[in-house]
């Protein structure tokens, strides 16, 4: 419906400006298609989109804490999407569109530009290679340089951008992109509406090695796969194991940041958020709705509870078995360990009294 709507109520032209798209439409327009309510002018326009503080003549931006009202007096946007709970009447020489949640608004604003910018491909490239036997859906995009194994099953409107590689036996679901060079091993089952960003590798082996008489490490062979399921996104040079039996498993709708490590035959349930450099140890389980920001480290062969929120640097040596809010190495109760750090800076004054 929204799509319509857009396609509808927007006029769209495409012209070089510095090399970008330029995408211009009113404040009426935005207000329309997001069911907000206009105070100022409604027909004044817009073509981008920047963050309030650095906003000119031509922007649109959004407020959605109250922490940043003070910048309605001093912002140069054309037109700032404001969240409707925040009270302001003060003055400002942009045009206000106010709307239930103003970040959610411009996430479906910036959804459908998104789409106008970067449409669905269509075709196979000259010289990508696909399998004979392969049926690639008439919707379908595979680039140049893409190799397409022995087996695979692509669904409807897949998009697989050029130097991808996708191995053997590969399922992929419908609408899934894999963006310049991805590598997706043999066995590999990625589920529809996921995206993976360049440089992501599924399917790697797994870290497996045993010492053998002579205390030689001898290679595990790692024969599992790794199943994403629906509507995962997984950033730039994030690595996923393949399991050493069984399968490394990404639950539903799923969001992994860039350069994460998941290793073989690790559980993530459904909704979890992985932030930047998070490594996750083999065969360790996360619940649904978790967050791990950026740079923890979690220990293998140990449990995360659903709900359960770990902060930056942390890391998680034991099992978390209720959901909360944990920081610090070895991760405890946040509330504990912000105590602990209280006393931590205290050390050198405590030491000296000590003395």
């Amino acid at each position: 419906m929204f799509c319509r709507t857009f396609a509808r109520f927007f006029t769209i032209g495409r012209q070089c400006v510095r090399n970008e798209v330029m995408i211009e439409f009113s404040a009426n327009q935005i207000s329309q298609l997001l069911g907000g309510s206009v105070e100022g002018d409604g027909n004044r326009t817009v073509h981008n989109v920047a963050g309030i503080e650095t906003a000119k003549e031509g922007d649109l931006c959004f407020l959605g804490e109250a922490k940043y009202l003070p910048l309605l007096r001093t912002t140069q946007a054309s037109v700032v999407l404001l969240s409707r709970g925040l009270d302001y009447d003060g003055a400002t020489a942009a045009t206000l569109i106010r709307v239930d949640n103003a970040r959610g608004a411009m996430a479906m604003l910036l959804r459908e530009v998104a789409k106008v910018l970067n449409p669905a491909r269509h075709g196979v490239e000259q010289g990508a290679y696909v399998s004979e036997g392969v049926t690639v859906p008439d919707d379908a995009y595979i680039g140049a340089g893409a190799y397409i194994g022995k087996g695979v099953q692509l669904g409807k409107g897949v998009q697989i951008y050029p130097q991808t590689y996708v191995g053997d036996g590969v399922k992929i679901g419908d609408n899934t992109v894999l963006y310049a060079g991805v590598k997706v091993y043999y066995g590999c089952l990625i589920g529809s509406q996921c995206i993976l960003h360049s440089g992501v590798v599924i399917g790697s082996d797994g870290f497996g090695f045993e010492p053998d008489a002579d205390g030689v490490l001898q290679k595990v062979p790692q024969i599992g796969r790794v199943v994403i399921e629906d509507d995962v996104e997984i950033g730039a040079n994030t690595t996923v194991d393949r399991a050493m039996m069984g399968e490394t498993h990404i639950g539903r709708n799923t969001k992994i940041d860039n350069l994460c490590q998941i290793a073989h035959n690790v559980q993530i349930g459904e909704g979890t958020v992985l932030c930047a450099q998070v490594g996750i140890a083999g065969s360790t389980r996360v619940g649904s709705h978790c967050m791990l920001t950026g740079q923890v480290g979690v220990a293998g062969h140990i449990e995360i509870a659903d709900g359960v929120v770990v902060g930056a640097q942390s890391g998680v040596s034991h099992s978390l078995p209720k959901a909360g809010q944990y920081m610090g190495s070895p991760a405890m109760d946040a509330a504990r360990w912000r105590r602990a750090q209280a006393v931590y800076r205290r050390l050198p004054e405590l030491y000296k009294k000590i003395q």
